[in-house]
């Protein structure tokens, strides 16, 4: 990773510091007015390819609010553009900052525009670093740390305004800037001189009363709410002095905070010889604002090393990325090899152990595919046996729709279909209504149940309702598709070939009329 170091500018001097995580460390000091860059050439061709943030701290710095409309991508970018160039002559160094949106009925974005009275002072500068081939991060200002700044120190100090003047001590002179709701909206830096502590507290009273003033009359600030508060940051060992001199009123509450104990709530290693700009160059690295002046052709070298890092960086993730991927399906593989043993292993032992079962069998003069073909076909044989609980169990239901029918025997057997030519007082099968009768073949083997009963709720001489209630029963019988009719004996002679005798009305004596039916049902193959 290349070295950071920092350009402080300022109209007295321009020193390089040089950051070092929590520390800051002063390499060099070049006067401001210098004409013969020479000097500062060669130091920047000596760091290599370091990287530079350019912090400036000018009293010549504008400020301006502009109202644009609510756009984004391109078309915000030429709007600002026509903006900066409106309002600035040479735009090269020229930065924009986001205040928000505009709360009306048309949505509007407030931007604060800012540049530096004197660009030009600038270029030598960058095109030194640009030929000693410097990384140029950036050119920030000042000001737009102060955000950052104040809200480490309100959050030190336990203050929670909304508006707050941050007023530091700075080698380029008293930097007070103006704090809203964490946007900057006004920054100034006022020269000083060497005075003692009590005179300068009472300097800085009287410029931050005056900063009041000024943004009042400007109605920057509002006319009626609670007091501002000022953060002051005083220079090691002054801060009695200050709390002595800064009295709060109505219109400001004045929180002072030591310079080494601020540096420590930014994580900051005080600087021997720097006064409060040491944490504003550390935030310049720490919390790089968004505003920056410098144009993209200035930072065409960091942008491109920005580039290369993240391809570098991409092709790390993607090797990482693959290297985990690698190492999962190295685990599965791994993961697979194990089952694979453990099947070897289960099938050796399956193989031993049919072996001890088969050398227990008694010698036979067939071989084992012989032994499986026939207990193959022997459980096709078992499963095929039929069994006559089936039938018994539709019969049963057939009888509780009957009561009046009484069994004298049943017949099971299993045979092949053989035509049946009726007899005087048969009748062939009947199929049920909506069963459809299967054509049976010579091969097909059925299920016979030859039921043979009578009817006792009906008088002997009743032979219609004997006979109504026979044939009832034969069509309950056959209601199931399973089952078929095949032949009914009813207990009279109905056909026209037989011939009625004797006194069919005389119920004295005799038995009671008896049926025949024969009910089948074919077996699976």
């Amino acid at each position: 990773m290349s070295d950071i170091r920092l350009l402080y500018f300022t109209s007295q001097d321009h020193r390089v510091y040089r950051w070092r995580g929590s520390r800051i460390e002063l390499e060099a000091s070049f006067p401001a007015d210098a004409t013969d860059l020479g000097d500062f050439s060669a130091f920047a061709k000596s760091t290599g390819t370091s990287r530079y943030y350019v912090l400036a701290d000018l009293a010549g710095e504008d400020f301006h609010e502009e109202t644009i409309p609510w756009l984004r991508g391109s078309d915000r970018e030429a709007v600002i553009h026509r903006r900066l160039a409106q309002r600035y002559r040479d735009t090269r160094l020229a930065a924009t900052n986001s205040l928000g949106a505009v709360a009306g009925e048309r949505r509007n974005e407030r931007v604060l525009l800012a540049s530096f009275t004197n660009t030009q002072q600038f270029s030598p500068w960058l095109d030194a670093l640009s030929e000693a081939g410097a990384r140029l991060a950036g050119v920030y200002s000042a000001p737009f740390l102060a955000p950052a700044l104040a809200a480490k120190l309100s959050a030190k100090l336990g203050t929670r305004s909304n508006r707050i003047f941050l007023v530091s001590l700075n080698s380029s002179g008293l930097r007070q800037s103006y704090v809203e709701d964490g946007q900057l909206r006004f920054s100034r830096l006022e020269r000083t001189v060497e005075m003692g502590p009590e005179a300068l507290s009472a300097f800085v009273r009287s410029e931050t009363l005056r900063l009041y003033q000024y943004l009042g009359s400007l109605r920057v600030l509002p006319r009626e709410g609670p007091p501002i508060t000022a953060i002051i940051i005083t220079p090691p060992g002054q801060q009695p002095a200050f709390e002595n001199a800064l009295s709060s009123d109505g219109r400001l509450t004045f929180r002072t905070i030591d310079l080494t104990e601020a540096a420590r709530a930014i994580g900051l290693k005080q600087a021997e010889g720097a006064n409060a700009e040491q944490l504003y160059l550390h935030l310049t690295v720490k919390k790089t604002p968004e505003a920056q002046f410098a144009r993209s052709e200035d930072r065409r070298t960091y942008l491109l090393w920005q580039l290369q890092r993240g391809i570098v960086f991409a092709g790390a993730a993607g090797f990482a990325a693959c290297a985990i991927y690698s190492g999962a399906k190295w685990l599965d593989v791994m993961t697979l090899r194990e089952q694979v043993n453990q099947q070897v292993q289960q099938a050796r032992t399956a193989t031993r152990e049919y072996e001890r079962i088969t050398s227990a069998f008694p010698v036979t003069q067939t071989s084992t595919d012989n032994l499986k073909v026939t207990v193959g076909e022997f459980q096709k044989i078992a499963a095929r046996t039929a069994s006559p609980e089936p039938a018994f169990v539709h019969l049963s239901k057939a009888l509780e729709q009957f009561p009046q029918i009484e069994l004298d025997g049943l017949v099971w057997r299993i045979d092949r279909p053989v035509p049946i030519k009726p007899t005087p007082g048969t009748t062939p099968a009947t199929p049920a209504p909506g069963a459809v009768a299967k054509p049976a073949t010579a091969t097909d083997a059925s299920l016979f149940l030859d039921i043979s009963g009578r009817v006792t709720a009906a008088q002997r001489s009743d032979y219609r309702a004997i006979t109504a209630q026979v044939q009832r029963f034969a069509n309950a019988l056959a209601a199931d598709p399973a089952y078929q009719v095949v032949q009914t004996q009813l207990p009279f002679d109905i056909t026209p070939e037989g011939t009625l005798s004797g006194d069919i009305g005389d119920n004295q004596g005799g038995d009671v009329p008896r049926f025949g039916i024969t009910l089948a049902r074919r077996l699976e193959k």
